[in-house]
């Protein structure tokens, strides 16, 4: 049961990274498609956007294996079987949502490399 709430709480962190994502590359259309008519390439767009939410994405991790590391002591009477501050679970967490903050990044910055740059140039 344990289990099935961590995964449940893993999804909606991504689908809430996700979310966040799509709407800035959205508000930003009108910038990508200037970049895209003056030279960029569809790599570049993309390695753009994974450069920009990933570091938001990984200090939210940072702050997060830190604000944990500061709570365990509030419940380690609760804890059976691992020490509070466990150097495999926390880093397996940390990894975990790295990569699902990585999945949930890539399908805007995808989606923003094939933004088509008359369309986005008209849009605003």
């Amino acid at each position: 049961m344990l289990g099935l709430f961590a995964l449940l709480a893993l999804a909606i962190a991504a689908a809430g990274i996700g979310g966040i994502m799509a709407l800035q590359v959205s508000q930003r259309v009108h910038e990508i498609g200037v970049r895209m008519a003056i030279g960029a390439r569809p790599t570049e767009i993309v390695l753009m956007i994974l450069r920009q939410g990933m570091a938001l994405a990984l200090a939210g991790v940072a702050l997060g294996v830190i604000g944990a590391f500061v709570l365990t002591r509030a419940v380690k009477s609760l804890l059976f079987g691992v020490t509070p501050t466990d150097p495999a679970t926390f880093s397996l967490v940390a990894a975990v949502l790295a990569a699902a903050a990585f999945a949930a990044c890539y399908v805007p910055a995808r989606r923003a490399a094939q933004v088509d740059p008359l369309r986005a140039l008209r849009a605003e």
